[in-house]
Order: structure tokens, then C-alpha cells, then sequence
């Protein structure tokens, strides 16, 4: 299973320049999971960016995947990560549902560098 961080999802709608890295991971959508924060930060970056239609249309494309409701036991997770890797809460949250379906994480934030279970591409 994969779970495809916020920046990664941007980086492949995009087509910047590591969206291939991502491509495979992303169009494998019966193999993706997809926390619904990660819909919240896309539909956000994307609206401000080229527009609400843009930015349905990629929530669109993102929820082809099976979409995760972030639970207690997440939040719960995620505060321990937080406070174990220094990472910030939305990054957190990603992590700690990629950790609960036992999946890869892929991303290209700097801060996921060297964590288990995370595939990082440089930016």
C-alpha cells in the first residue's frame, strides 16, 4: 500500500520535475490510500493556485483511491510522532495513517528524509 503525501500529489498534478518519482506510486490507485487531510492540503494549494474546478478536479482524481477518515487513534499516533521526529501535525497525521495501513509513504519534504517507511525524492 502507498499513501502519497500532500507535496507529492502536487508535485505529479503538476508535472514538476520529480513527478515521475511519484507516477507509479499515484496511478496505482488500488494500492493507494488516501488520508483525507492530504485531500484537505491539495484542494486548498491547488484552489489558491489555478482555481476551485482545478482543484475539484484533483480531489477528484485523488478520491479514484480509498480514502481514510482520520481517527482518535490517529491523532493519538500522531502526537507521538510529532513528538518523537519533530514533525509538524499535518505531517504527522500523513505518517501516522501511512504507519496504521502499513504503507509507504511518498514524498518530497525535506523533514520525512530517513524515517522508516518513507520513500523521499528530492525536490
Amino acid at each position: 500500500m502507498n499513501v502519497i503525501d500532500s507535496s507529492a500529489w502536487i508535485e505529479y498534478l503538476g508535472d514538476g520535475p520529480n513527478a515521475n518519482a511519484f507516477a507509479g506510486a499515484i496511478e496505482d490507485t488500488s494500492n493507494v490510500v488516501v488520508p483525507t487531510l492530504a485531500l484537505y492540503e491539495v484542494f486548498k494549494f491547488v484552489a489558491r493556485t489555478a482555481g476551485e474546478d482545478a482543484a475539484f478536479d484533483a480531489v477528484t482524481m485523488m478520491m479514484a483511491a480509498r480514502v481514510v477518515d482520520l481517527t482518535a487513534a490517529h491523532a493519538i499516533e500522531a502526537a507521538r510522532i510529532s513528538l518523537v521526529d519533530g514533525l509538524p501535525m499535518a505531517d504527522a497525521m500523513i505518517l501516522a495513517v501511512a504507519r496504521a495501513e502499513d504503507a509507504v509513504l511518498w514524498t518530497q519534504d525535506a523533514h520525512f528524509a530517513g524515517l522508516a517507511g518513507v520513500e523521499h525524492r528530492r525536490t
